[in-house]
């Protein structure tokens, strides 16, 4: 009687949707979207980046082994104006022709329940780099899943802004980060 209520246990288990063992590698680009907002004098502005890679494996039924890599090409920048964009070249805030590229390389995620996970690892933003843990939600979908996360950045932690700059005043320090990937599994 027991290897009959294993065997089920079993197959009920399988046959769950969580249990759909689909591990997710090809990032869809043109459903992915990498977005920001911070406020200047107290005045909300917006703006993205419009090209990024991202490498990536997740299987939900072994979040522990996933691993992700995000580069984003800083001169695709949309801060809301032709000023901004070429503003956001020089040394005191990108410096796009020493550092081109911000990277995020994940080391670590755990699995938080309900299709939500944290993901450790490291942001590297002009020449700095620093630990930053980053919530996800999961959406698994019929031809793609979709990973939505969103984070602070402390913008004078990687030296954007310098000089003028600085003054939290003017700029925020804190820099809202919205994220969504879009990958198909296999």
């Amino acid at each position: 009687m027991k290897p009959t209520i294993r065997y089920w246990a079993l197959l009920a288990a399988l046959a769950t949707p969580a249990a759909h063992a689909v591990e997710y590698r090809t990032v869809l680009p043109k459903q992915s979207a990498i977005s920001f907002e911070f406020r200047q004098m107290g005045v909300p502005v917006a703006g993205g980046f419009k090209r990024f890679t991202t490498q990536m494996v997740f299987d939900p039924a072994k979040p522990e082994a996933a691993s992700a890599r995000i580069e984003i090409d800083l001169a695709s920048i949309d801060a809301g104006s032709v000023e901004a964009d070429d503003e956001s070249a020089g040394k005191l805030w990108f410096d796009r022709s020493v550092y081109p590229k911000a990277v995020f390389t994940a080391s670590q995620v755990r699995a938080l329940g309900n299709n939500r996970y944290e993901m450790r690892g490291t942001l590297t933003l002009k020449g700095k780099s620093r630990p930053l843990v980053v919530p996800v939600t999961y959406r698994p979908g019929q031809n793609a899943a979709t990973f939505d996360g969103a984070f602070i950045l402390n913008r004078l932690e990687f030296g954007i802004g310098e000089g003028m700059w600085a003054d939290v005043a003017t700029v925020a320090n804190e820099v809202q980060v919205k994220f969504r990937i879009a990958a198909s599994g296999r």
